[in-house]
């Protein structure tokens, strides 16, 4: 593995800095600073290319990715329960509300020990990385020795993060024995988590940031809202939550509140250009307008939504309306912990969305939602970019100014499972076969702000 800051990559890949295209680079320079930022990107076709690589070279400081690699923005994953990876792949067959008091509070409030914290987050934060992710939005736990222990491992590993302690107060959702003892525990606990990772002597660069996590609403009593979103406001710290994630959720904040989601977070001062909202199935036409006017973001989780949502997300509409939307694989809602499977699935229910599922329906009546479909291209903005955006940070994309976050694609690699034809496959047909066939194998490094962590 290469460090490369400091350093000029010469590589051919694929970017998408606009929705709709995808930029082809081919054996462009890409130089790295000493703090991992890009400052140039140059073309064989610019003026001075082939002085500024010869000068690099002479200086020992060119660095060329393979014959047959391919350089990729490093994939952004907006939503993801750190602590429920152990269960990934399990209890999949049950409603949200069992799913979550059955098997999934159980497993988190294990994370009290911090020994099994440690297996635990030290195998997802390589698994992560190794698959792609380089950066991850993290929800964790209650317990703020776990949260503290997810940002040290971070920062260690070299994985960009932002992580949230979570906020569950509330009796009447929350099991006796994992939740926040009050409000003020919630909000109290919140504000230590922020100050250790400012504080933490590894983060200059702020590689990890914190995150204000209320859980969802059924989780938070309206006191723990409300001083979650004074501390939002104080503070400038990203919001994460769940959004109108499924029927009864949806269901039970519209009788608790008397309105939507999206205005109940609004309301709460929850709403703004940090804010990320996992799932968002259930959206009105005044909550997306809401949303895209506070410029706060969507974690479309694709492959969840499938288990637990009871809906589609309508990506292209929310696209086409002007909101701000990402990619989440939702461990463990989502049995996946890779962001090409979260492509491919946005691909796949995009398609089943416009079409419909019911084949004893006539093809005219078999969905309402006609021009829904998006294709490799949008999924991979939505990885890349879209993520980038979402949480207002310079990555996602090979532009001076943006940290240097990427993988190298082996289509080479022998226990790969891309397979090119030279005479069928060019230009953007590359990435469309990276996108549907790529597998941990092909990912042959991954680099964070130029350095390399796998």
């Amino acid at each position: 593995m290469t460090h490369l800051r400091g350093k000029t990559l010469l590589a051919s890949g694929f970017h998408m800095p606009e929705r709709g295209t995808v930029d082809e680079l081919t054996d462009a320079l890409i130089a790295i600073g000493a703090d991992g930022v890009i400052q140039s990107v140059r073309r064989p076709d610019e003026a001075g290319y082939e002085a500024e690589k010869r000068a690099r070279s002479a200086e020992g400081n060119l660095v060329t990715l393979p014959t047959g690699s391919f350089l990729l923005p490093g994939l952004v994953d907006l939503h993801v329960h750190a602590p429920q990876y152990p269960q990934l792949g399990q209890a999949l067959d049950v409603p949200l509300e069992v799913w979550l008091h059955q098997y999934t509070f159980p497993l988190e409030a294990r994370y009290a020990d911090i020994a099994f914290a440690r297996r635990s987050y030290g195998l997802l934060v390589d698994d992560l990385l190794a698959s792609g992710t380089t950066t991850a939005l993290y929800f964790a736990t209650i317990h703020q020795d776990a949260s503290r222990l997810l940002a040290d491992l971070c920062l260690e590993r070299g994985q960009r993060a932002l992580i949230g302690k979570v906020a569950m107060d509330n009796p009447d959702q929350c099991p006796d024995y994992y939740r926040d003892a009050s409000p003020e525990a919630a909000i109290g606990g919140t504000q230590a988590l922020i100050d250790y990772i400012h504080a933490h002597p590894d983060n200059e660069e702020r590689l990890v940031r914190p995150v204000i996590t209320p859980r969802f609403i059924p989780s938070c009593t309206d006191a723990a809202l409300e001083g979650l979103g004074a501390l939002a406001r104080s503070c400038g710290c990203h919001v994460q939550t769940h959004c109108s994630e499924s029927d009864w959720a949806h269901g039970y904040v519209l009788e608790r509140h008397g309105m939507t989601d999206t205005e109940s977070l609004d309301r709460f001062g929850l709403l703004g250009r940090r804010s990320v909202l996992a799932h968002a199935n259930f959206l009105t036409r005044l909550d997306m307008e809401t949303i895209r006017v506070r410029q706060a973001a969507v974690a479309h989780c694709p492959v969840s939504n499938a288990y637990f949502a009871n809906a589609v997300f309508p990506l292209k509409a929310a696209l086409e309306k002007g909101l701000h939307v990402g990619l989440g694989t939702d461990i463990s809602g989502g049995p996946i912990g890779s962001m090409f499977d979260a492509m491919r699935g946005a691909i796949m229910v995009s398609r089943m969305l416009e079409t419909g599922t019911d084949p004893d329906l006539p093809p005219e009546a078999r969905s309402r939602q006609s021009n829904s479909r998006v294709d490799f291209r949008d999924a991979f903005y939505l990885a890349t970019t879209g993520g980038g955006i979402a949480l207002d940070l310079p990555i996602g994309r090979f532009e001076p100014g943006y940290q240097f976050d990427a993988l190298a694609i082996d289509t080479t690699a022998e226990n790969g499972t891309i397979r090119l034809w030279d005479d069928l496959d060019r230009g953007d047909a590359v990435l469309q076969k990276i996108v549907y066939t790529a597998s941990k194998p092909n990912i042959a490094t991954v680099w964070v702000s130029g350095r390399p962590v796998k």
